[in-house]
Parts: structure tokens; sequence; C-alpha cells
């Protein structure tokens, strides 16, 4: 049975058209009448995803870090990456984490869009309550949630089984679910015996269990596992930020100016979790002592993104090597790193 169209894959021409336009129509990050273009931008809006890397975002928006850069910032998570791509093809995303497949799948068919950083370098894990689990062969027969179908867990499941000659539906059972949080409901309430899902949702499972009186451990590092599968290093480099170009273009130096200051806060969120996950609590609706300790687990930071090419082409490849169409067909070319 084919798979469905991957998120990559699900903006067609007429939706990237509509992009450009509403793009150009709609900026969020203007800056204000008659200030120079090194002045502060008006507005800053960031969006990111319900994981680690939105961490960073959140922590950037609240302490004030941003300051010199926007008079209003502002941050949101988007909870799926439908709302994603919808605000996307809109406009009213215009600074957004999304998966790194993902954007090069957009930018590879046309969508006005570069890659300005990485901001993980990987933060996959599947736990289990199940101690006899320590690797993918040790899943056979037993049930697996993983969540967002055709999103980066799934795709990073489907290439890891491929390789350990494992087939989704005969040798194991694979549950894709709505969300992170509905793959650690599910596991809680024993309805699978482990989940493949991102930080922080991974630190969140272990500590409720553990409240409850159970064990759930992590039992597989995918970040390891996709070293040795890739050839490369233990990196994922999954989630980055991403820039219109009707941002880039009407707001000259903000692009290098944001890296700058990410670059900083990404540090600080390392070094002081605590501080940061209580400005994510909201954001992200989990308890800040649970997003305090997902950080070490996380691999936070914020690369730029064309310093990290081979790193992100060797994830691109490795992903992409059966089915081409999820990155747009080719590896992004150098217009795509900001």
């Amino acid at each position: 049975m084919p798979r469905p169209t991957p998120f990559s894959t699900a903006i067609d021409r007429r939706a990237v058209l509509a992009g450009m336009g509403s793009a150009a129509a709609l900026p969020l990050l203007a800056a204000a009448a008659g200030r120079a273009s090194a002045a502060a931008l008006a507005e800053l809006a960031l969006y990111g995803p319900p994981a680690g890397p939105s961490i960073t975002l959140a922590h950037a928006a609240a302490s004030g870090a941003l300051a010199s850069i926007a008079d209003k910032v502002s941050f949101k998570v988007w909870r799926n990456p439908d709302e994603m791509r919808a605000g996307l093809t809109s406009g009213t995303m215009q600074a957004v984490v999304l998966p790194v497949q993902a954007a090069a799948g957009l930018y590879n068919r046309g969508f006005p869009l570069k890659l300005l950083n990485v901001m993980t370098k990987g933060l996959l894990y599947v736990i289990s309550a199940d101690t006899a689990v320590a690797g993918f062969a040790d899943l056979k027969g037993r049930k697996l949630a993983v969540p967002f179908r055709n999103d980066t867990p799934d795709l990073v499941l489907a290439r890891l089984l491929k390789h350990e000659k494992l087939t989704a539906g005969t040798d194991l059972t694979v549950e894709t679910v709505g969300s992170p949080v509905e793959a650690i409901q599910m596991l809680l309430a024993g309805r699978v015996d482990a989940v493949l899902a991102p930080e922080p949702a991974i630190s969140a499972a272990i500590i409720r269990a553990k409240g409850a009186g159970k064990t759930i451990a992590r039992v597989i590092d995918i970040q390891k596992v996709w070293g040795e599968v890739s050839g490369g290093q233990p990196v994922l480099p999954q989630a980055g930020l991403a820039l219109t170009n009707a941002f880039t273009g009407a707001n000259p130096g903000a692009a290098d100016a944001l890296q700058e200051a990410l670059e900083k806060v990404a540090a600080a969120v390392n070094a002081v979790p605590e501080k940061a996950a209580a400005d994510a609590a909201d954001a992200l609706e989990m308890p800040a002592p649970v997003i305090a300790a997902s950080v070490a687990t996380s691999n936070l930071v914020a690369a730029r993104a064309s310093t990290m090419r081979a790193e992100i082409e060797s994830m691109l490849t490795t992903l992409s090597d059966a089915d081409p169409a999820l990155i747009g067909g080719k590896l992004p070319d150098d217009g795509f790193y900001l």
C-alpha cells in the first residue's frame, strides 16, 4: 500500500503561488515607518513545533533577547503539520521552525523560503517499560506508537525499520497518532509497548510514570542509530528555523541579527534550563520541571544552516534514498541556505 503524501509534498503549485502572494502581502516582520533599515522591526512573530526547539524560541521571546531586533516579539506553537502548512501558504507564518526535510521539499518545489539554522541535532528516542527492548529487533511482535504521520518521527522510523529489515504491520504494529502527547498517553495506559517521540514529550512520560510508581526508560537513542545507518556522526539535524523570502526581502540584515541572538539564547538554555523552561511552560503546555529535565537530551543548538550543510545533506540523502519525492527529488542547492 503506498504511503500517504508527505507534508513536504502536500503543497501543490497553486498553493505555492498563493503563498508567494500572501507572504508578500502579509509581512509579519515589518520595519516601523520612517526608521532606518538597521533599526528594530515593529513586530517579530516566531512559530515552532511542540518539541524542544520551541524552548529556545519561547525563551528568546520572553527574556528580551530579541529586543534589539523587534519592538514586539511573540511566540506560538503550531500543533500539527497541517496548521504549520496553512500558516506558510497563507503568509501568516514567516519565521517558523519546521522539519528540515519539509523545508527542503518546499524549497525544491518553488516555495519562497530559506533555512536560517538548525535548532537541534536530534531529540528522538524510543521509550518503553519493557526492559527487554534494547534495539529495533526487540520490537518484533510489539506495538509502537509514533506521532505525526509523514512528519520527521514517522519518516525516520520508516527508514530505520528498512535498515533493520523489519516491516510495519508484519513484524511489529505501528500506531501513528496525532501528537506526541497522544502517543505518551497510549504508553502510560498500556495500549502500546513503546513510543518513538521527540523531547520534551519523552521526559514527560518518564516523569509521569515515576509519579505513578512505574518505570519507563529511553531504550533506543535514535540519533545513535541514525549515525550507524548513515555512516556518519550521531547527529540528526531534524528541525530548523526557516524564513520566507518576504521576510528577508523586507528586512535586510534581520536574518543575521536573529541568528546571532539565537546562538546566545541556545547557549543560555543549555546553561540554565530552569529559566528557559519557565518561559516555555505555557507555550508547550507542560510543567516547567519536565521541560527543564528534557534539555539535557534535546541537543539544542542554533547552528547556521550553511555550516551544517554536510550533516543536512547526509540526513536528506539517507531519508529519501527510497523515495526522493520526500525532498522534492533532489538535494536543495546553495540558495536554500541563508
